[in-house]
């Protein structure tokens, strides 16, 4: 093999490959792994075995990392042979990411250093179906006040969730159900002017699902979250990666119609598992809701064999034992009924509580950073600069 045939980190490429992408996607690579690894660290040797790139490549990349200030030294580990090695770790405060979840009472905002921990929460009304004017100042108002708090280090974006349907690539929304005034308006633009900061879009299950997924150590697998407060939505993780669907339209779970003549929905049709479970939890019926949710949550292992389901959102987290029940019980119905070998596909809370989907909003930001699927951030960059 030429010269020719390698990027300047050290992995094979194809003649007029671009190599500033392949500089920072073998960084994304490098800092994937110090962030899984955490305060442990990893050697640069362990780097290069786990990554396929020589070890003069991870040295480079690893000295601009120290450079930027994402990596640090952090003492040497014994060695069975040869000079002790060096161990590095990810820096989390080096940079932050702002998190929003706009849902349609309430703004939640996090920054969350390179962790996806949150180092500082604000909370504000919001009337998300008065349209863009009071959400746009309130989503500013609160992120100066959000940065102010914190102070310190660059931040690389924002990730803004809120309810769909809408276009994650352009970042404008659709027909909003029950906020028909948002239809056709470009948030993620709006969104970067206001703040100066790249912003991506998404709808708040997505998020929610992104971020969860960070925090499954043997891989996230295939699951569903499912999502109960003011609406009912999913978000889908497939074969460990978040799946929108090409027109961002997956994971529209609660607008399911499973009764012809049933309540009117928001969406304009009757009988859909959203109306369903919030007129029962109206009427004070939350066995009924829950019933109605694992009716729904039956469905969609019965169509994509996910491996777990998660529950959030406020209306579950004021109830879990009730909507954990119900979920349960209507799943175990159903691997009965299939005689399907061993236990029914388990349902737990999802971890962040109440903040899920705002975490998942900043992780939106930062999972591009760490190798993780493209998230669609508009304008900027987000990772160290190529050689």
């Amino acid at each position: 093999m030429s010269s020719n045939d390698l990027s300047h980190d050290g992995v094979a490429g194809p003649p007029g490959a671009n190599l500033p992408a392949l500089r920072d996607h073998n960084a994304a690579l490098v800092l994937g792994l110090l962030r899984a690894a955490g305060e442990e660290g990893v050697s640069r040797r362990e780097l290069a075995g786990r990554t396929g790139l020589t070890p003069q490549a991870v040295s480079k990349i690893t000295a601009r990392l120290r450079a930027d200030g994402l990596v640090a030294e952090a003492g040497r580990r014994a060695s069975t042979g040869g000079k002790p090695a060096t161990v590095l770790r990810l820096v989390p405060g080096a940079r932050h990411a702002v998190g929003l979840h706009l849902d349609r009472d309430e703004l939640t905002a996090v920054l969350a250093d390179l962790a996806g921990e949150a180092v500082a929460v604000r909370r504000a009304p919001l009337a998300f179906e008065e349209g863009a004017g009071q959400v746009l100042a309130t989503v500013e108002r609160e992120v100066a006040a959000l940065r102010a708090q914190a102070g310190g280090p660059p931040v690389l974006g924002a990730g803004a969730a809120c309810p769909g349907p809408l276009d994650h690539t352009t970042g404008v929304l659709h027909r909003v159900t029950g906020a028909p005034r948002w239809d056709g308006f470009p948030l993620r633009d709006a969104l970067a002017e206001r703040l100066g900061l790249p912003v991506v879009v998404d709808k708040d299950t997505n998020a929610a699902a992104l971020g969860l997924a960070q925090g499954i150590p043997a891989g996230p697998g295939s699951f569903g979250y499912l999502h109960l407060g003011t609406g009912l939505g999913a978000g889908l993780v497939l074969d460990g990666g978040l799946y929108r669907g090409p027109r961002t339209g997956a994971g529209e779970f609660g607008h399911q119609t499973v009764q012809w003549d049933g309540p009117r929905c928001g969406c304009g049709r009757r009988g859909c598992i959203e109306a369903l479970c919030l007129a029962a939890v109206a009427r004070g019926d939350l066995p009924g809701a829950a019933r109605a949710l694992g009716v729904g949550a039956a469905n969609l292992v019965e169509l994509l064999d996910i491996d777990r389901l998660l529950l959030g959102g406020r209306t579950v987290l004021e109830h879990p034992e009730v909507f954990l029940k119900g979920v349960a019980g209507v799943l175990a119905e159903q691997a009965r009924t299939r005689g399907r070998a061993g236990e029914p596909v388990p349902v737990a809370l999802a971890r962040g509580g109440a903040r899920v989907v705002a975490d998942g909003a900043a992780e939106l930001v930062l999972a591009p950073l760490f190798g993780r699927r493209r998230t669609g951030l508009a304008a900027g960059r987000v990772g160290p600069a190529p050689a």
